[in-house]
């Protein structure tokens, strides 16, 4: 899960691709940052995947064995170092892009490495972003409802406000997102490094009063469980993966913390305080297999310490919903950038670090999406089944890319990159498929937002292209207008005109109406063209590109990369060191704003058209988009069938 919360301030090394120059001060507050950002998904959950792995293991008995709690302890602790460690720690965490990683960082990559011949890659990059989105929406909903649900091991009399306080919280969370994030982050680090103290150590005592539970560290426990119960142990698989789940975040905050301090802190603390815990659970349950009802929190003694325990969960899960919130508003901006996505509003909500970001539009979205999801749902067993699917069909997409990038960018060959990542598509196919059964117990839920999600990226990227293609046909060949007005100039008037266009070849809509309809034109035209690159980010000094085409004609392209949000009067000020005379009071920007209507044959079915349009209608303002003075803005209305 992408996720833009702050982090001190050599995160800048980071984000430019040097992510392991920090030096020891910064290092050591990169690597506390990343426990409280990355680790906040996979650190919340032990409250529920062993009591959910361990039910489903027990089948219709409902008593755990001992044979089922070793057999699925070692399933955890080995999905853990396989999946987690090595894939994701020591593979993938060198896959970057210019320093970013994330799904949609890593189909940028792979394109740019595949090149012309790139179109199933786009199409692995939309799925795994669409799937993003359902894991963004059950993730806040499972881990804050299992947090509250702990209130009915303090007393039964919580039971019927668990659902409402859930709510609550979940509905005070959205409501502070436009804040910004910074001063909640300070805190994320140590409250998260509190929580796996006490994973650990809670889980200490139990293991000494039942040390054979340590056993599970065999992996052949493991696999003499998954032959020994047949459907009923790939259906437990579904359950174990939960333990796995939020391992993308190692990858998608790569950009934010480097790759050394999310390594050090995995390594170091979170893996084996979470070892710990699960081995603690495990004990326990072996002393009393009732404990299976609620084993996290039993660890802990009735009273005042299980009542803190609420509290610190509570605190963690929303922590962890936190990281997946904002890798949305992470996620969404890239999706805008790469075109797959209409442009939304996209608010700062800090000066010092641009990757915090608020987008009004993505938080109501997800606010109802959640909220329904508890009032569906109402326990986090009911939950957990919706939760494994998503974030599994997640991580195959991104070990199909990655073969992509082992074999072309590291220049592996294509047996070595088969023979690296096939055992871990093997393995999350295998848990997708676990997952899969699952789908009428609430599956459905993250695959029917993945479908939206697919359906409207599809559309958007499919009808640009159409839109595109039919406006470059209908339009003027640039060279050959400004050859024209060079021979027969129209009345001239004092200033700057920029056009705003996405085909530089092609004369601008707006140029040609303003010159219809006002027949002047300014002393100094500009022909502007906002290019998005695959690289995360892009370097000042290669932000503008200048090319004069007449006295009075100049081209300018302004490029950004695919994290970054567009700020136009900025950029064009680099430009004034070029030597372009650049004035933003005496300068106006000229936008074409396209009122669409369905053609007869556009090359779409009639009702994708119509999805196209209403996309396009609820897209955001390019002044906003793109930062320009709303006062220097002249809008062109033109009506295009599509």
């Amino acid at each position: 899960m992408t996720s833009d919360v702050a982090v001190p301030a050599p995160e800048t090394a980071a984000a430019n691709g040097h992510g392991d120059a920090h030096t020891t001060a910064g290092f050591g507050a990169l690597t506390l940052g990343s426990i409280g950002v990355v680790y906040g998904d996979i650190g919340t959950s032990p409250l529920y995947a062993f009591r959910e792995a361990v039910m489903a293991a027990s089948g219709a008995e409902g008593v755990p064995t001992p044979a089922a709690v070793l057999g699925v302890l070692s399933l955890i602790l080995w999905a853990l170092i396989i999946v987690v460690t090595l894939k994701y720690v020591v593979i993938l965490l060198r896959a970057d892009n210019n320093g970013e990683g994330g799904t949609l960082a890593l189909m940028a990559l792979a394109q740019r490495a595949v090149g012309t011949g790139g179109a199933t890659i786009v199409l692995l990059g939309i799925i795994s972003g669409a799937l993003f989105y359902g894991d963004a929406v059950i993730t806040p909903a499972l881990s804050v409802l299992s947090a509250i649900e702990g209130m009915k091991d303090v007393t039964l009399t919580f039971e019927p406000y668990i659902v409402p306080l859930t709510v609550l919280i979940l509905v005070c969370l959205f409501a502070v997102q436009s804040r910004g994030t910074a001063r909640v982050a300070a805190f994320f680090g140590p409250i998260m490094c509190v929580w796996f103290a006490v994973l650990a150590a809670a889980a200490i005592h139990p293991i000494i009063q039942q040390p054979q539970v340590l056993l599970a560290l065999n992996p052949l426990y493991a696999v003499s469980f998954m032959l020994h119960h047949g459907i009923i142990g790939f259906i437990t698989l579904g359950a174990v993966f939960l333990a796995v789940t939020g391992a993308e975040a190692l990858y998608a905050d790569l950009g934010h913390f480097g790759k050394r301090p999310i390594q050090t802190a995995w390594l170091s603390i979170v893996l084996p305080s979470l070892a710990l815990n699960y081995l603690g659970q495990g004990a326990l349950v072996l002393g009393d297999p009732g404990a299976i009802v609620s084993p996290f929190f039993q660890l802990f003694p009735q009273g005042f310490f299980r009542g803190s325990m609420v509290v610190l969960a509570t605190m963690a899960t929303v922590i962890a919903s936190q990281a997946v919130i904002t890798g949305a508003y992470s996620l969404t901006r890239q999706a805008i950038q790469l075109g797959l996505l209409p442009r939304f509003e996209i608010r700062h909500t800090s000066e010092a670090h641009s990757g915090q970001i608020f987008i009004p539009r993505i938080n109501q979205l997800l606010l109802v999406a959640v909220v329904l999801l508890v009032l569906l749902f109402r326990s986090s067993s009911a939950l957990a089944s919706a939760y494994g699917i998503s974030v599994t069909g997640t991580m195959v997409v991104t070990a199909m890319m990655g073969f992509v990038v082992i074999w072309k960018v590291w220049r592996w060959s294509p047996v070595a990159a088969a023979a690296l990542i096939v055992p871990f598509l093997f393995l999350d196919l295998t848990f997708l498929a676990a997952n899969l059964l699952k789908v009428f117990e609430g599956g459905w839920v993250p695959l029917a937002l993945g479908a939206l999600m697919i359906l409207l990226m599809y559309t958007w990227r499919r009808g640009s292209r159409l839109l595109f293609d039919k406006s470059r046909k209908l339009e003027f060949p640039l060279a050959d207008l400004v050859a024209m007005l060079e021979k027969r100039p129209p009345q001239r008037v004092p200033g700057t005109a920029v056009f705003l266009t996405s085909d530089p070849l092609s004369a601008p809509t707006a140029l040609m109406h303003s010159l219809k309809h006002y027949k002047v034109l300014h002393e100094k035209n500009v022909i502007l063209t906002i290019e998005t690159a695959q690289t995360p980010r892009i370097d000042p000094a290669e932000r503008v590109r200048l090319e004069q085409i007449s006295p009075t004609f100049t081209k300018v392209t302004l490029k950004f990369g695919f994290m970054e949000s567009p700020n136009v009067p900025k950029a064009l000020a680099i430009a004034r060191k070029l030597g372009w005379q650049f004035d933003i009071m005496s300068t106006s920007f000229f936008l074409s704003r396209r009122a669409l209507k369905p053609a007869a044959h556009s090359g779409m079915p009639r009702w994708q058209d119509r999805l196209f349009i209403s996309l396009s209608r609820s897209a955001n303002d390019a002044t906003d988009y793109f930062q320009i003075p709303s006062g220097r803005v002249v809008e062109v209305g033109t009506q295009v069938t599509i």
